[in-house]
């Protein structure tokens, strides 16, 4: 099966990385034998975790829930994408694009790799629902009611106009989810939106 590649927008607390895994599974079981499941999230930590002067910085904008500057957005995750892959995997990219700069670099980066236009996959959620999916799920940076409101703000600002680019952009092939429902009716809106082409 050809490979492909997916990318999952939605605000923090929208049940992205949830969904991501479901689809891998999906695709999984629909034939294509290499799914990986790129989060940025993760490394970025391990990164702003680390001693350089670089992490110092990006430290102190994620401890005030700003949001970090393009250049270490698209260096994350182009060097996941550099040392993950291989050739022939499916990918689902789960935390990007963040701004709309992103949008045009990581469609260069797609097409470098071999692969089609993206299917973009937008799940939509309220602010209140993200923000009280945030505060149950406890992580240190989600539970403060100002941080959650900065991310709120960042969202609007910079990820909502990334997905006006997508969903007005025919190239890609555009998928509008309600994420405000169970995780399963999420998934099932999502498969049976995915495998009918919906926009």
């Amino acid at each position: 099966m050809d490979k492909q590649f997916y990318i999952l927008i939605g605000r923090s607390g929208s049940g992205k990385g949830t969904q991501a895994l479901l689809l891998k599974e999906y695709l999984e079981k629909r034939g294509h034998t290499e799914v990986v499941h790129v989060t940025t999230g993760g490394s970025f930590r391990s990164f702003v975790e680390g001693s350089s002067h670089a992490s110092e910085i990006a430290r102190e904008i994620n401890d005030t829930a700003r949001l970090q500057p393009e250049f270490l957005a698209i260096w994350n995750w182009s060097n996941i994408f550099i040392n993950t892959l291989k050739g022939g995997e499916t990918v689902i990219l789960d935390g990007a694009p963040r701004k709309p700069l992103e949008v045009s670099v990581l469609d260069g980066a797609i097409s470098f790799f071999g692969y089609k236009p993206p299917t973009v996959i937008y799940i939509d959620v309220s602010e209140t629902w993200a923000c009280e999916k945030l505060s149950s799920r406890g992580r240190a940076d989600d539970v403060g009611k100002e941080d959650q409101e900065r991310k709120m703000s960042w969202f609007a600002e910079y990820v909502l106009p990334c997905v006006a680019m997508y969903k007005e952009d025919t190239r890609h092939t555009f998928i509008h989810i309600n994420g405000e429902q169970s995780i399963g009716d999420v998934h099932k809106e999502l498969i049976e939106k995915l495998e009918k082409g919906e926009k």
